[in-house]
């Protein structure tokens, strides 16, 4: 059973720093791209950035690019999300998941598998 397991949300102040994980189990880590997306109520999910396989490949949505870096470590079968220089935002969900191309997907239906999530606000 595939399960992928975020940690690291929180409350935080405007321009601080989180960093989350994802946990994964019952897959092939190496074979997998991983993508964090956020979803804030009443909105569509949202592409964050993802990872290749290999790791030597990572993409941004605009609207995160040099705040934001994703990277994976194999030997703990993790992908962190190092999130900089918040922006205020009431509440939002970051979800990662798993794309089998290994590639660095975009869009949501690429990925096979999700996590639940971890719940990040930005306020004062």
């Amino acid at each position: 059973q595939v399960q992928l397991v975020e940690s690291g949300g929180g409350l935080v102040q405007p321009g601080g720093s989180l960093r989350l994980s994802c946990a994964a189990s019952g897959l092939t880590f190496s074979s997998y791209a991983m993508g964090w997306f956020r979803q804030a109520p009443g909105k569509e999910r949202e592409f964050v950035a993802a990872v290749s396989w290999s790791g030597d490949r990572t993409k941004y949505a605009d609207s995160v690019k040099g705040r934001c870096t994703i990277s994976r470590e194999p030997a703990k079968h993790t992908v962190c999300l190092q999130l900089n220089s918040l922006e205020f935002v009431d509440r939002v969900v970051y979800v990662c998941a798993a794309e089998t191309s290994g590639w660095t997907a975009v869009h949501p239906d690429e990925y096979e598998y999700w996590g639940q999530g971890t719940e990040v606000s930005v306020s004062l």
